[in-house]
């Protein structure tokens, strides 16, 4: 395996600024982790405990920052048994983290949207401390013609701006 990233919490001042639940929410977090040695998946957690009806969306900061190298990317998706269970859905289907999001402005700090697709009327409890996505780091590859330079500054769509 190639040791390729590393997993930090954001500043408390940068998560007290997207999550209403507090400092005790931050004393809390944990490191995303690999549930076991074949895992291909680092489980995220649940800052806070949250109560989602069918149909509800949250956004959930995670307090996370993931620095890697270049070259890789962090994919996320929804925990299997949750997407099984209760059709729990990240909202844009897979979150991507690239490399240089380490360095915005709001520190790469990586957040989740999150819907309750349940047709089954299933509320969906998570608890805090529970994992409830998982991220994938995968290598990508460039075009031979690629002449990108510019940096980026922001998460969600801020490369399109």
């Amino acid at each position: 395996m190639q040791r390729i990233a590393q997993f930090e919490k954001v500043s408390l001042e940068q998560f007290l600024s997207t999550c209403p639940e507090g400092k005790e929410a931050y004393e809390k977090l944990k490191l995303p982790q690999r549930a076991t040695s074949g895992s291909a998946g680092y489980d995220f957690y649940m800052p806070y405990d949250l109560t989602l009806a069918p149909g509800q969306t949250a956004l959930i900061p995670t307090g996370i920052r993931a620095r890697m190298q270049d070259g890789w990317v962090l994919c996320l998706f929804p925990r299997s048994g949750l997407g099984f269970k209760f059709r729990m859905q990240l909202n844009n289907t897979v979150g991507i983290i690239d490399a240089d999001y380490y360095h915005s402005d709001n520190e790469g700090h990586i957040q989740a949207k999150i819907t309750n697709d349940s047709r089954e009327n299933k509320v969906l409890e998570l608890k805090q401390g529970q994992g409830f996505m998982q991220g994938i780091f995968l290598p990508f590859g460039i075009t031979e013609d690629d002449e990108v330079n510019t940096i980026r500054n922001g998460g969600f769509g801020s490369t399109t701006k």
